[in-house]
């Protein structure tokens, strides 16, 4: 068995499990200081695009193609080397097709297609001339409901997002664009869930993971990387099955494949979920994912491949675990006794870049994380957001 992933950054995080599975791994990375080259058993440095990995795909007669990309821009060109390997070579690529990548990449295709499956998402309209619509605020004509949200249409991360509270804060954003799409500020509980989504001919298999708690939302918009989040979601008023439910409904109705990203706000006031975007990628919750469900979405990609891929015996893997993430800047204390990024019984993994790494603690109980954090970060954990 063979295998191509394309991208190295997060490769650290399966190439474990190819080991024990006796799967040949091959990557392509076009950054050649990247991390993680040395971890596979072939790895080549190629041309930014999809057309290279695409050839060694072929050339190497590998069993399936896993796109390890945590970007967004690259993923239109993975959906159409997707389509090719699955057409002309019979090779399986394990990503979203171009018709949910177009949706899930573009902020007002998103919210159309909520609207079209009647999902609940915060009111938005889109401004392609902001400076004007400045003027007919104050000129009485048009009125606007602070805080508001400004978004692009493209953008991931919460990059180019920003909560204006006033009139002044929108004049500042029209410095640097020229159009936005305006979003009803929704006051409540930041959550993610990553949905794994496997097409086996005809059948298609849909299954949730856990929710992840990001935070509240704030008017300073502080970023869900900054924040303590854990796993599951536990949130007066709202049951995590809900959540599941309508994250399947999302998936199913994107026809979506791999892995997805969905986020959501829940109101306390409304007490209504509201839809906010979908990722077609690999997650940045999939450490809280994996520590608090057992279940790492990016091995059971290669599942898909292998064809060990089973809703039934995910469902019976699934653990129950309560999973924190601690944001730490640089990590300098007790070393994990498993060096890989792998959970075991009760343990923790630091991950990330210098300067912005995380630690992800599993523990069976509550108090066992707790305990596992004050080991670790002491008393960093229970600083206030």
């Amino acid at each position: 068995m063979k295998i191509l992933f394309v991208g190295a950054r997060l490769f650290d995080d399966i190439f474990f499990y190819l080991k024990e599975k006796g799967i040949k791994s091959i990557l392509t990375e076009s950054n050649k200081d990247s991390p993680n080259l040395e971890l596979a058993d072939e790895s080549f440095i190629v041309p930014r695009g999809m057309e290279k990995p695409m050839e060694i795909a072929i050339s190497k007669k590998v069993d399936g193609v896993i796109p390890l990309i945590g970007i967004d821009p690259p993923l239109k060109d993975v959906a159409i080397m997707k389509k090719e390997l699955e057409s002309n070579h019979n090779i399986p690529v394990i990503a979203s097709n171009l018709k949910a990548v177009e949706i899930s990449s573009d902020k007002i295709k998103t919210k159309k297609f909520f609207k079209k499956y009647s999902i609940d998402t915060p009111n938005y309209f889109l401004s392609n001339n902001l400076k004007e619509l400045i003027k007919r605020v104050k000129n009485g004509s048009f009125e606007l409901d602070f805080p508001i949200v400004l978004k692009q249409s493209t953008g991931q991360g919460g990059k180019n997002i920003r909560i204006a509270k006033n009139l002044e804060d929108i004049e500042e954003y029209s410095y640097e664009f020229d159009s936005a799409i305006f979003e009803e500020y929704i006051e409540g509980s930041e959550i993610s869930i990553e949905v794994l989504s496997y097409k086996n001919h005809d059948k298609k298999e849909i299954f949730p993971l856990t929710p992840v708690y990001k935070g509240e939302t704030t008017i300073e918009g502080i970023h869900p990387l900054n924040k303590l989040r854990y796993a599951p979601c536990e949130i007066e008023g709202l049951d995590n099955n809900y959540i599941r439910k309508i994250a399947t409904k999302i998936a199913e109705c994107l026809d979506s494949e791999g892995t997805i990203d969905i986020d959501f706000i829940y109101s306390k006031i409304n007490e209504k979920l509201f839809a906010i975007e979908i990722n077609s990628r690999p997650s940045g919750t999939r450490y809280l994912t994996a520590a608090s469900s057992g279940i790492n979405p990016l091995i059971k990609l290669v599942d898909m491949i292998t064809g060990e891929f089973n809703i039934d015996s995910i469902e019976k893997e699934m653990k129950n675990y309560f999973a924190l993430e601690i944001p730490i800047g640089n990590y300098s204390g007790l070393k994990p006794n498993e060096p890989l990024k792998k959970f075991t019984k009760n343990s923790f993994v630091v991950h990330g870049p210098i300067d912005y790494e995380r630690i992800t603690i599993s523990g069976e109980m509550k108090k066992t994380v707790e305990k596992i954090a004050n080991d670790t970060v002491g008393d960093l954990w229970r600083k206030p957001e």
